[in-house]
């Protein structure tokens, strides 16, 4: 989109207009201006709206703001708010111009021209029609003499004018070529107003639309409007209609998006950015199917392809191991499932039953915890696969590449933002496809009805995923999202939406713990779930309990509460109530549904019956007494298994040095085919001897590292390093902090080898100061051979440069081989620490830097195998912070590999420390 530059004495009205195109306000992002703003032009806007109080805490002038814009190909299509101008008395008006004057000035340092100017909501205003369209006469009058315009806003909650029928009367009777309307879909539709008077409203006056959905409404307006406002297509209002009566009056202005929302200003940026841009392109593509003729003709060069249709389920994917894959694969043969195939290449069984499939996956996964079973990969069968992928990567989900043979079969798949791989497959009887890949065990899948096919899938999300998720599910498989539903649920609310096809082949139902975020209840956290479909599931319960499932046991309660609410006949209840299957019925038919008990902590199934046309998923009364005796049956059996206390995890990090033979691409799929969580990199060369990885000025390695990442679901902790001597620049660090953040790390190793106290200090807060617009913490690591060589030194700095994303790095080989006090390290702010570095050593200190240095680089030890204090020290550091193995040790690599060795690290480390959590040793939690 272009916004035209305007001159005084042109005719304002009759310029060429924006194009219509994407845009976004930074108040929809979070973080700061310089975040917005990169997340705004990597998600593909190509305008933004500059929120005021978003340029005031900016660092950056004005001026250097629209350089930045311009730089990232994004134009500044509007700035606001301007507020409470018109309809005032003088006094009131003459201040008000002066501070239109002011903000004309910052307009034209911006490279902007529209400036919004929302309805007053002033006591100082009056409820004159004739004074207001004076007032905003004068005012459009001096932005035309700037080349800048006005674009009048009624908000909902405007004192006086609060509709777009009498802000039009207005601007009309104002009758200035420099002043038009803007329209925020909010603020029309949440007062029920009829959209379709929109369409008297010539386009060359619309100056702005502003475009956001809301959930059903709120008492209050202004609440309403400044916390709950959604992304098209996550709330009630018709915006397809109200986009297409905006397009009717040839307005050709950017399409942007404007959603105050608290879940959207905390989470990272560059998701929520993705989340509008795909909201846009949705809305686009749905006013182009449904609105007007001539605006379907417009909105056809949108470049979404479109969805191709679905055919239904064609396998679930769970991630297991050798602790959780027997317990799960026990119950499926329980359900009458068979395992059919075995994948010639990889870990991966295949259990079928009709034409339900699930896939057993026991290679390591980092994202599932040992003992824990968990969806990693769903597969939906597409009429073309091709484009299915085409449509999401238009929609910004990254293809995930894949390993495989030369033999095997190439399948499509992206990665869903919760990190589940979603397939793109032809029919699964398709002989030369995916179950090819499948070595056939003998067994054969029965075809009896007592599971004929997947009837949905049930996923948890965190609060703060939970709308992008719904989105990415319903725009990239073009499926129908329900409303939003809400239960009192035993420990708190959970909120669902169901997305589904058409044919009702697909079915996806997704959910959130918004006050617990994700963990629907103490044992029992973000919990995952298929549904089977049966043909008769009273047949079904009666065979599966017979060949061992673990039904889950409803209480008598239930039965006694259904049978006063909805009398179902004496026979039927009685066979419910003995199998424990649960019941609904609506106005379309009904559901018979019964579960199995928790298979560990988080996955469990369902096995579904529907009659006639009910398309539901169960009476939300019986979704709390599903919870309930699932947290009742996961307790028994934590107390039964005799499952100890403390039984907290911490993340692990792949440290670069570690592994430093491996590029950056090749050390993400180490560390997640090992189990990993996060990794760090090293960004540049240490010593001359290493291999160096040129990540900041090496764009096709940057890309490939991305994209590994993405598809492997690692994230970067941190990089590394920023080593200040006394002759260097902490500004030369400025595109290695960049590339730190745009890989997303959260913090940045340094180190201070510089005798001059005061310089060093003033060097570390300059780089802090650097590093805290990218969201980078800087942590002072204190080898024993440098200038700062040990934690007492490190806290004098650190206390010295006073910078709040200042940190402390405890590297145990560096701790110990410093001396350093571990009281001392209690005693220091918990805030200080990120995560530590974790290692062992020799108990013999050399003698020499040089001695120290060899054993730091070459010659570290698995925790647990040498003399260091590993729990102590660990002990003293806050609980819960990832824990990153830095333990290099050259003659182990050479002889396994520096994959295997990844492997052998965490395996030992977690060995270590969990053993000794179990016998309660301190530090090992």
């Amino acid at each position: 989109m272009l916004t035209t530059e305007r001159h005084p004495t042109a005719d304002l009205a009759a310029r060429p207009r924006p194009a219509l195109g994407p845009a976004i306000a930074t108040v929809c992002l979070s973080g700061t201006l310089e975040d917005k703003l990169a997340a705004a032009a990597a998600a593909g806007f190509q305008g933004v709206e500059i929120y005021e109080s978003d340029l005031i805490a900016s660092p950056w002038s004005p001026r250097h703001v629209g350089q930045e814009c311009a730089r990232r190909g994004l134009s500044i299509v509007a700035y606001q708010p301007f507020r409470d101008f018109e309809a005032v008395p003088p006094d009131v008006l003459r201040a008000n111009l002066r501070r239109a004057e002011r903000k004309f000035d910052l307009l034209e340092q911006l490279g902007a021209n529209t400036m919004l100017v929302g309805s007053s909501e002033s006591a100082d205003c009056v409820d004159d029609d004739d004074l207001a369209a004076e007032q905003l006469h004068q005012l459009a009058a001096l932005a035309a003499e700037r080349g800048q315009r006005i674009a009048y806003e009624p908000l909902a909650w405007g004192r006086f004018v609060n509709t777009c029928q009498h802000a039009w009367r207005i601007v009309r009777h104002a009758d200035h070529p420099a002043l038009g309307l803007c329209l925020d879909s909010f603020h029309v539709l949440s007062r029920g107003s009829d959209p379709a008077g929109i369409r008297v409203i010539p386009g060359t006056k619309i100056f702005h639309l502003q475009l956001a959905d809301a959930p059903r409404p709120h008492l209050d307006l202004v609440e309403w409007s400044r916390h709950h406002r959604l992304f098209p297509g996550l709330g009630t209002f018709d915006l397809t209609g109200f986009v297409g009566h905006v397009l009717s009056t040839g307005y050709d202005g950017p399409l942007s998006l404007e959603a105050f929302n608290d879940v959207y200003r905390q989470a990272d940026p560059r998701h929520a950015a993705i989340d509008g841009m795909r909201s846009l392109l949705s809305l686009q593509e749905l006013v182009g199917m449904h609105g007007p003729a001539p605006v379907r003709e417009r909105l056809r060069m949108s470049g979404l392809p479109p969805a191709p249709p679905l055919g239904g389920h064609v396998f679930t994917e769970l991630a297991v191991d050798d602790i959780s894959g027997p317990g799960v694969a026990r119950t499926l043969g329980a359900l009458g499932f068979a395992h059919t195939g075995q994948h010639r290449s990889k870990p991966v069984q295949l259990w079928q039953q009709g034409e339900a499939r699930v896939l057993l996956n026991f290679e390591p996964q980092r994202t599932v915890a040992p003992g824990t079973a968990a969806i990693c990969a769903l597969a939906v069968e597409s009429t073309d696969p091709a484009a299915s992928t085409q449509r999401a990567v238009r929609l910004l989900a990254p293809v995930l590449p894949r390993t495989r043979r030369p033999d095997e079969a190439e399948l499509s798949s992206v990665a869903a933002p919760d990190g589940t791989a979603v397939f793109f497959c032809r029919d699964g009887s398709d002989s030369g496809g995916w179950l090819a890949d499948f070595t056939p065990t003998g067994s054969s899948a029965r075809t009896d009805g007592h599971v004929t096919a997947t009837d949905y899938i049930s996923l948890t999300e965190s609060v703060d995923d939970f709308d992008q998720v719904v989105l990415f599910y319903s725009l990239v498989l073009g499926l129908r999202s329900g409303g939003a539903t809400e239960l009192a649920a035993p420990f708190g609310l959970i909120r669902s939406r169901a997305a589904g096809d058409r044919t009702g082949r697909i079915r996806i139902m997704l959910n959130t713990a918004p006050l617990r975020r994700g963990d629907w209840a103490p044992t029992v956290a973000s919990p995952q779930h298929i549904a089977f479909a049966s043909d008769d599931v009273i047949a079904s319960a009666r065979a599966m309990r017979a060949m061992g499932a673990p039904v889950l046991r409803i209480p008598d309660n239930y039965y006694d509460d259904l049978d006063a609410r909805l009398a179902p006949p004496p026979e039927l209840l009685a066979a419910m109530r003995e199998f424990s299957i649960l019941y609904d019925r609506d106005e379309h038919g009904e559901f018979l549904h019964f579960y199995t008990e928790m298979l560990g902590s988080r996955v469990f199934f369902e096995v579904v019956q529907r009659i006639d046309g009910y398309a539901g998923h169960g009476a939300p009364s019986s979704a709390p007494v599903r919870m309930a005796a699932h947290r009742l049956r996961r307790l028994i059996t934590l107390r039964d298994s005799e499952q100890l206390r403390g039984d907290q995890r911490h993340d692990y990090s792949l440290a670069h040095l570690t592994a430093l033979s491996l590029a950056p691409p090749d050390l993400v799929e180490a560390a997640a085919a090992a189990g990993y969580r996060y990794v760090g990199l090293r960004l540049n060369r240490v010593t001359p001897q290493e291999p160096h990885y040129p990540l900041a000025t090496d764009p096709a390695l940057m890309r490939s590292t991305k994209v590994r990442l993405a598809a492997t679901g690692i994230e970067v902790l941190d990089i590394e390093l920023a080593r200040i001597s006394p002759h260097d620049d902490p500004r030369e660090l400025q595109r290695f902090l960049e590339a730190g953040a745009e890989l997303g790390a959260r913090h940045v190793i340094t180190q201070l080898p510089d005798p001059d106290r005061a310089r060093k200090i003033a060097r570390f807060a300059q780089l802090c100061e650097m590093a805290r617009p990218l969201g980078l913490t800087v942590d002072l690591e204190f080898p024993s051979w440098t200038e700062t060589p040990d934690l007492a030194e490190a806290t004098r700095v650190l206390r010295a440069a006073d910078q709040p994303n200042a940190g402390l790095l405890v590297d145990l080989l560096h701790f110990a081989r410093s001396g350093s006090s571990v009281a001392a390290l209690r005693e220091l702010p918990a805030e200080w620490f990120h995560f530590a570095h974790v290692c062992d050593a020799p108990a013999a200190v050399p003698a020499t830097n040089e001695g120290l240095i060899h054993t730091a680089r070459f010659e570290r030890l698995f925790p647990g195998e040498g003399g260091i204090d590993v729990h102590g020290i660990l002990a003293a550091l806050p609980a819960g912070i990832p824990y990153a193995l830095e333990i290099p040790r050259a003659t182990l690599v050479a002889q396994v590999g520096a994959r295997e060795y990844a492997r052998m690290a965490l395996a030992a480390a977690r060995d270590h420390l969990d053993a000794a959590r179990r016998r309660g040793v301190p530090g090992s939690a």
